[in-house]
C-alpha cells in the first residue's frame, strides 16, 4: 500500500480525481492509533464557478483559505456546529477545488471507531455520511491544512480499482441552495455498497 503523491491531487480535473479516489484507503494515525477505511462515496466541488462550493465567486475566509492552497491538503470544516467534514483540496494554488469524502468501508481499527462514535456494535452507519467518517477516524477542524502525504493523515492506494460499471453518479446531497448547480452529477459512489449514504440505486 503506497501513499498517494501530491501529483495525484494537483491534477486539473476535480471530477476525475473524485472518481479516482473511490477505492483508495483513508488513514489516520493519531499518537500511533491507526484507523482506516476504503473510500466508497465522494462529492466534487468545482471552485469559484460552483454555487455549491465554499469558494463560489472567489469567496475567501479564514475557514476556507486552505482551499486556495496547492492540492494535497486537508480541508476540514464544521457543519451545523456539530459535524467535522473532511475534504481533499485539489488542483494548483489559488484554484479552490475540493472533494468531500462522504463514506468509507471500514478497514482497520473498528474497535477504536466504535469508541469514538459511542456505538456498541458495528453497523453500516459507522462510516456512512461525512460527519460519521470524521468522527470514526478522529478527524477534527484542527487538522485542516494538514498535508495529506504526511504521517498522521493520508490516503493510500492498495491496488483496488473499481470499473466504470461499478461506479454511479448523482446530484450532490444537501446543496439545494445552489440552484441549477444542485442538479450537477458531482457525487460519485460505489454501486450497491451498504456504507454509501443517501438513496441506494
Amino acid at each position: 500500500m503506497r501513499k498517494l503523491s501530491l501529483e495525484f491531487y494537483q491534477r486539473k480535473d476535480v471530477l476525475t480525481i473524485a472518481k479516482d479516489l473511490l477505492g483508495k484507503i483513508l488513514v489516520t494515525n493519531w499518537k500511533s492509533t491507526f484507523t482506516s477505511g476504503r473510500i466508497v462515496e465522494v462529492e466534487a466541488y468545482n471552485g469559484t464557478i460552483d454555487k455549491a462550493s465554499h469558494a463560489f465567486g472567489g469567496r475567501r475566509t479564514k475557514r476556507n483559505e486552505v482551499m486556495y492552497a496547492e492540492g494535497g491538503s486537508a480541508y476540514v470544516y464544521l457543519c451545523y456546529g456539530i459535524h467535522h467534514l473532511f475534504n481533499v483540496v485539489t488542483n494548483n494554488k489559488d484554484i479552490p477545488h475540493a472533494i468531500l469524502i462522504r463514506a468509507l468501508e471500514p478497514v482497520r481499527g473498528v474497535e477504536v471507531m466504535l469508541k469514538r462514535t459511542g456505538k456498541k456494535k458495528t453497523d453500516y452507519s459507522l462510516t456512512r455520511g461525512p460527519g460519521n467518517v470524521s468522527k470514526a477516524l478522529g478527524i477534527l477542524t484542527k487538522h485542516s491544512g494538514i498535508s495529506l502525504p504526511g504521517k498522521e493523515l493520508y490516503i493510500a492506494d492498495d491496488g483496488l480499482v473499481y470499473s466504470d460499471k461499478e461506479i454511479a453518479s448523482s446530484p450532490r446531497i444537501g446543496v439545494d441552495y445552489a440552484g441549477r448547480h444542485a442538479k450537477l452529477k458531482y457525487r460519485f459512489y460505489v454501486k450497491g455498497n451498504p456504507f454509501v449514504s443517501g438513496k441506494h440505486k
